[in-house]
């Protein structure tokens, strides 16, 4: 009977995939914003659904303003973790495998993953040119959700967890999404995910998934 129970188990692992920003780390964009006082960077993927119109107006801004990459990075650099980021989710990587599904950059992300204990990330790269951000390179189109189809192609069980319009279509393709720490608004437009506030109760969720 144990081996059964054993072999039902491992039959079908879970996996979670959570956003970085918002969830793990503040806002790039909005910690530049802040440290520059380019107040037009502060819009983010909370504000605006369409990702590539929101990268056309950061790219304007940013070369309006002749802002460098290396001046970004220094501003990530001392970036602080969201309280008990890192606690929270060493807590997870003993529950389940956790990949980071983010719309940020390799550029960006580096001090970031150092402070995290260096999780799996997928995301995105910048095109830069003489220390200038000149575009973006998208590693896939609709990337968290098809990470999410692929896990699930591989026989993981997914939970996903997510602040942002762009993390709408990786809840959608989990087994279970869960919005963290959302604007009213989106948790207005979709309802049918369970919104929570706290890391802790993010974990009593993935808990209880990880024993379905």
């Amino acid at each position: 009977m144990r081996r059964a129970i054993l072999l039902k188990k491992m039959s079908s692992p879970c996996i979670i995939t959570l956003d970085l920003e918002g969830v793990l780390s503040p806002e790039i964009w909005i910690s530049v914003a802040e440290k520059t006082k380019i107040h037009e960077l502060r819009l983010t993927t909370r504000d605006i659904a369409d990702y590539d119109k929101l990268m056309s107006h950061r790219l304007k801004i940013l070369s309006l303003h002749n802002l460098k990459l290396s001046e970004i990075q220094s501003v990530i650099a001392e970036m602080p973790l969201l309280d008990g980021a890192r606690n929270f989710l060493d807590e997870l990587r003993s529950i389940c495998q956790v990949v980071i599904l983010s719309d940020t950059f390799v550029e960006f992300a580096q001090p970031i993953m150092k402070n995290l204990g260096y999780p799996t990330l997928f995301c995105h790269n910048l095109e830069v040119k003489d220390d200038r951000i000149t575009g973006y390179k998208l590693r896939q189109q609709n990337q968290k959700q098809a990470a999410v189809e692929a896990f699930k192609n591989l026989n993981f069980r997914v939970f996903s967890a997510g602040d942002s319009y762009n993390d709408i279509s990786m809840l959608k393709a989990a087994n279970v999404g869960c919005l963290f720490r959302a604007t009213e608004k989106l948790k207005a437009e979709f309802p049918q995910f369970k919104a929570v506030e706290e890391y802790d109760d993010l974990i009593v969720r993935v808990k209880e998934f990880s024993l379905l």
